[in-house]
């Protein structure tokens, strides 16, 4: 055998999954036209994202959500959800991209009214002195 032929490797070989465990909150085969978010499924949380235009995400759309665990059924059809502890259960959720896009201008454009404002009152001496600076 040739050095070349050596340093090449195997060919062919189908290459295993890393034994790193992912997360709870590792999520595989994501759509990159969606933004995805999990919500603790608490005090009406889902629902109110639900009326935001977010969607619950099913077992049948993604690859793997979380690690992979024996003790934890699943159903397809059923909501992903991640036991996050306490009792607690998140839901994936997912909107589209462009709904979220303008979801977080729209909160931008308020943060940015209520500096320009500070700083108004600022110039006016209302306050002492007042530096913002954006990185």
């Amino acid at each position: 055998m040739t050095k070349e032929a050596i340093a090449k490797g195997p060919v062919g070989r189908v290459r295993r999954p890393s034994l790193k465990p992912k997360g709870k909150l590792y999520v595989a085969g994501k759509d990159p036209n969606y933004e995805y978010r999990f919500v603790n499924n608490t005090d009406g949380k889902v629902e109110q994202r639900a009326e935001d235009g977010w969607e619950v995400v099913t077992k049948a759309e993604l690859k793997q959500v979380g690690e992979r665990r024996v003790d934890v059924p699943s159903t397809e059809g059923a909501a992903q959800e991640v036991y996050v502890g306490h009792g607690h259960k998140a839901v994936l959720m997912k909107i589209r991209k462009d709904w979220y896009e303008e979801d977080q201008a729209a909160k931008q454009a308020v943060v940015d009214e209520r500096e320009a404002a500070t700083k108004q009152e600022a110039l006016e001496g209302h306050y002492g002195k007042l530096t913002i600076e954006r990185r």
